[in-house]
């Protein structure tokens, strides 16, 4: 598989890695993106590839409730100037709106229904508008909270146990956002996921020093493991408002509170942005205009 020196830079920012090292990655696993990340990792290059490294497009990620129901969508323009307007915040308003009354099956039905209202917010902003991905959650005896992070960078919603404050649920909802929290607890982590981790984990640990004994190295895996955990999910990471606890800790402390699901969107994760060639099209210009 061939690669070019744009998938060379994609792999420096979604490891951190060095240009040089990067392409011999890419040269190793034959162009292949995923591999060359766990090649790099597996040389104690690089740390673990987040989920939302490749975060490009421009858009908002947006929250709104309505009679016990609430929804946290992404919608994607092609600016950062329209997506900080008030004209594309009305508009991704009125898409929060019809999801809440209506209760659509799918984005696809939810971008058919709103057609005539795109069509009209694309004419007045100039540019592409996409309706990208929502979920809705209905508070059934349960607590509903969002947050919206940096205007629209991250939101997340929380569903947690009945009787939970409201401050405390907020306050998961900003630790998921800050924390970039993946699972609930760690019976929530597929094991394909977990086996793959530990793949990685041992071909650093071999990598580190060849001679160690098979023993050893499994018992480094077991506290690298437990390290892994504690990075992706809510319950064992450090509370970032306090780091003398765990947000499990937290939770019981204030109610026994259960966190049942969380939501969390990052603008743009896994979409690939624009890049506006300036001097190629200066050049094409002045190829045409001869």
């Amino acid at each position: 598989m061939a690669f070019t020196s744009k998938d060379v830079m994609e792999l420096r920012q979604r490891t951190g890695v060095g240009m040089m090292d990067c392409k011999k990655a890419l040269v190793a696993t034959d162009g292949d993106m995923e591999a060359a990340i766990d090649f790099l990792r597996e040389k104690g290059m690089a740390t673990a590839a987040k989920k939302e490294a490749r975060i490009a497009a421009e858009g908002i990620v947006y929250a709104a409730s309505k009679n016990g129901k609430s929804v946290l969508l992404e919608v994607n323009c092609e600016s950062d100037f329209v997506a900080g307007g008030p004209v594309f915040k009305e508009y991704v308003g009125k898409v929060a709106e019809y999801i809440l009354d209506n209760a659509p099956a799918s984005v696809e039905d939810v971008v058919a229904a709103m057609q005539s209202v795109t069509n009209e917010y694309v004419m007045k902003m100039g540019e592409k508008l996409s309706i990208r991905r929502y979920t809705v959650y209905e508070a059934n005896d349960t607590v509903v909270d969002t947050y919206i992070h940096m205007g629209g960078k991250i939101g997340v919603m929380v569903e947690a146990s009945k009787g939970a404050s409201s401050e405390v649920v907020h306050d998961v909802a900003l630790q998921i956002a800050a924390a970039n929290s993946q699972y609930v607890t760690r019976d929530e982590v597929p094991q394909a996921e977990v086996e793959h981790e530990k793949e990685i984990l041992k071909a650093q640990a071999m990598n580190e020093d060849s001679k160690k004994p098979e023993a050893i190295i499994e018992k480094m895996l077991v506290g690298r493991i437990n390290k892994f955990y504690k990075e992706v999910c809510l319950t064992e990471q450090v509370f970032v408002k306090n780091s003398d606890i765990t947000i499990a800790q937290y939770l019981k402390q204030n109610g026994d509170v259960t966190v049942i699901r969380f939501t969390r969107y990052a603008m743009g994760e896994g979409l690939q942005k624009r890049e506006d060639d300036f001097v190629g099209e200066v050049m094409a210009q002045a190829h045409l205009n001869k």
